[in-house]
């Protein structure tokens, strides 16, 4: 057809002069590139506001991350130093136990052989101790046993190699005692319930006050003499009777005693003066 040359020709001349428009400086405000930037950018900014999100979530999950990783290092940390102060702990103290045992072993002028405790007989409260000495050890029937607070009993039973201690608060327990201050006699002996008490001659009562040191008196020579056993807690008022009766409280906790000294020789001395509790 004969008018497309002519529709050819004008569109040519449109595109060349947008083509000039473009090159052409301070050309107008709608221009081509302002047109396409009016849509460009905005959609810049989404990406780019978009893109600085996802960069700040993803460095808030990495520290959120490494906080955890760190908190869980801390509190491993933090349980090892708690376990390993707890066995510094358990090994000061074995070693001062020891210690004052062995100095308690090195002042007594008798023999003594140290034990360890290896189980204890639980009826409501300790009533006895079984030990690591036995009669390979040299260790006899109704040996004293001790620790550096004072007496803790006596071996009732030998096997070859273990002892068994009856307490001084068994209730078949009898030991010869004496009011350190006033020399007033009597038996201390185990009470139901896994107490200790003073059986004395009642007109001796009058001597007997609380706070008193209870020591072994040696009659019998079972115990060697001046072994503390322990401190009057109350005394009870029985003017009628012919004994009266003082509550002790033991001068060694026997659920705590965890080694021993078993005296294996006799003495005829008064060993008080060894004890730190006189």
């Amino acid at each position: 057809m004969p008018y497309r040359k002519y529709v050819l020709l004008v569109s040519v001349l449109v595109v060349s002069l947008l083509l000039l428009t473009l090159q052409i400086p301070g050309q107008a405000a709608w221009g081509p590139g302002e047109f396409v930037s009016w849509f460009t950018i905005p959609a810049q900014v989404l990406v780019t506001k978009a893109h600085r999100s996802a960069l700040g979530l993803w460095s808030t999950y990495r520290s959120w991350q490494e906080l955890r990783a760190e908190n869980r290092a801390l509190h491993t940390e933090a349980e090892r130093l708690r376990v390993e102060s707890l066995q510094a702990a358990e090994i000061r103290e074995e070693n001062s136990r020891l210690r004052r045992l062995l100095a308690l072993k090195e002042r007594l002028p008798l023999e003594t052989l140290s034990g360890e405790v290896i189980g204890k007989e639980w009826g409501g409260w300790v009533r006895s101790l079984t030990v690591n000495r036995g009669r390979n050890d040299g260790v006899g029937r109704l040996t004293a046993v001790i620790v550096p607070g004072g007496l803790v009993g006596r071996v009732v039973t030998v096997r070859a190699n273990a002892a068994v201690i009856q307490l001084l608060n068994d209730p078949a327990s009898s030991v010869g005692a004496v009011v350190q201050r006033t020399r007033a006699q009597g038996l201390v002996e185990g009470a139901p319930g896994g107490g200790v008490r003073f059986k004395f001659l009642a007109r001796a009562s009058a001597g007997v006050q609380v706070g008193d040191l209870i020591v072994t008196s040696g009659v019998g020579g079972l115990f060697p003499r001046g072994l503390p056993v322990g401190r009057v807690s109350a005394v009870e008022d029985r003017v009628s009777g012919l004994f009266g009766y003082a509550g002790l409280a033991p001068v060694v906790d026997f659920s705590r005693v965890e080694e021993v000294l078993l005296l294996v020789s006799q003495s005829a001395a008064d060993l008080g003066a060894h004890f730190a509790s006189r």
